[in-house]
C-alpha cells in the first residue's frame, strides 16, 4: 500500500506557506514523489534520507523521524499506520534534529 499523507498540522502548514514559491513547489514535488511509495520505498530512499530523531519525540511518546524535502529543507514526521504525519519544515537542517 502506498503511503497516504496527513498536511493538516497548523506548524507544517504556516512553515509551508510561508516559504518562497520555488521552495513550496519543491516541498509539493517530494510531497508527490513520497503518495507513489510504499513505505519499504521511502525507508530506502537515497533523496528522501529518512532518519530517526534520536533526541526528540513525537506525540504519545512515539518516534519522530526526519527526511528531506529539498536541498535546503527537512520536514519531521511521524508515521501513523500507513499515513505519514508532518508536523514541520526546517530550512536548517540540524533545526530538525533539536
Amino acid at each position: 500500500m502506498t503511503v497516504q499523507l496527513d498536511l493538516n498540522n497548523p506548524v507544517f502548514q504556516r512553515t509551508w506557506f510561508a516559504l518562497e514559491k520555488d521552495e513550496k513547489l519543491a516541498v509539493l514535488k517530494t510531497l508527490e514523489k513520497i503518495i507513489k511509495l510504499e513505505w519499504l520505498e521511502v525507508y530506502r530512499d537515497k533523496g528522501l534520507r529518512w532518519e530517526a530523531i534520536q533526541s526528540r519525540t513525537g506525540p504519545n511518546g512515539g518516534r519522530l523521524y526526519s527526511l528531506r524535502t529539498t536541498k535546503k529543507m527537512r520536514a519531521v514526521a511521524f508515521r501513523d499506520g500507513e499515513i505519514l504525519r508532518l508536523l514541520d519544515l526546517y530550512p536548517d537542517h540540524d533545526g530538525a534534529y533539536e
